[in-house]
């Protein structure tokens, strides 16, 4: 692991943490940040006075670009099981969605893929005029990884869940909302204030009662930890196919994982052919 932390914990009060990520330069989700999460998850679990952690980006483009396609294979596959049972990637998105603290992603720029299955194990998720959020594996010929088809499903309906993993484009903060990706796309400048004072509210509240009311909800919502593992088989099987490679390699080929390419406008490049 890298000695370098990418989430930056501040503690605005015990009942109250800021977490800004940034891993330059363009915020993917690569090994360092798979480890650098399941310790913070452990952090946020078993602090007992936490009520609520607001997610936020260093990065004005993007959020959590998405998982980093060049990682080392061996040292991944090397990664110990999680908790759950699950390969640490997907033990991350289960843990978190089940902390008893309440988490909120402050999104501004671009969050695809695993970035957008992140914030999909958050518990409201709002929007500034800049997000950009999306599920563009198909375009590499795979299916999702972290069970974002259950996630989606769940929140937007299926037939909006459907459009948004099999169509693989990219949804600005007002369709997101309009949709419930997002709880609310929020104005230009008003984000940040608009959360610190909803989290502020949350802190300011007891304990006991934010944890049992989220424990009921989350009962309410369950989605099985057996989907996250099939979702992850899936992905593995589906990306690993000679077709698949060959997508990638021209995505690379035409900017692919660099700041200022394709990236800033996944959701129409990954429908076209090299």
């Amino acid at each position: 692991m890298s000695n370098h932390s990418q989430f930056d914990v501040h503690v605005v009060s015990p009942s109250y943490w800021k977490v800004t990520f940034e891993n330059a330069p363009m915020n993917l989700m690569d090994l360092d940040t798979v480890e650098q999460l399941a310790d913070l998850v452990t952090r946020i679990e078993q602090d007992p006075d936490l009520n609520v952690v607001v997610f936020q980006s260093a990065n004005p483009d993007y959020f959590m670009a998405h998982l980093d396609l060049l990682m080392d294979g061996k040292r991944a596959a090397a990664m110990p099981l999680g908790p759950t049972g699950l390969p640490l990637v997907s033990d991350n998105l289960v843990r978190l969605s089940k902390v008893p603290a309440v988490t909120i992603s402050a999104i501004n720029g671009r969050v695809r893929g695993a970035g957008s299955e992140f914030v999909l194990s958050t518990d409201i998720r709002f929007a500034g005029p800049g997000a950009i959020l999306g599920q563009p594996e198909i375009g590499i010929g795979a299916v999702p990884g972290g069970n974002a088809m259950g996630r989606l499903a769940e929140l937007v309906g299926r037939a909006r869940a459907m459009e948004i993993v099999v169509g693989g484009d990219d949804f600005p903060a007002r369709l997101a909302a309009e949709y419930g990706y997002v709880n609310r796309a929020l104005p230009e400048g008003e984000l940040d204030d608009f959360v610190d004072t909803f989290a502020r509210r949350i802190a300011g509240f007891e304990k006991p009662a934010v944890s049992g009311t989220k424990e009921l909800v989350d009962a309410a919502t369950a989605i099985p930890v057996s989907d996250f593992a099939a979702s992850l088989d899936a992905f593995r099987r589906t990306a690993s196919r000679p077709e698949s490679a060959e997508r990638v390699r021209g995505l690379f080929a035409r900017g692919f994982q660099q700041p200022q390419g394709i990236e800033l406008d996944l959701g129409r490049h990954i429908a076209e052919k090299a």
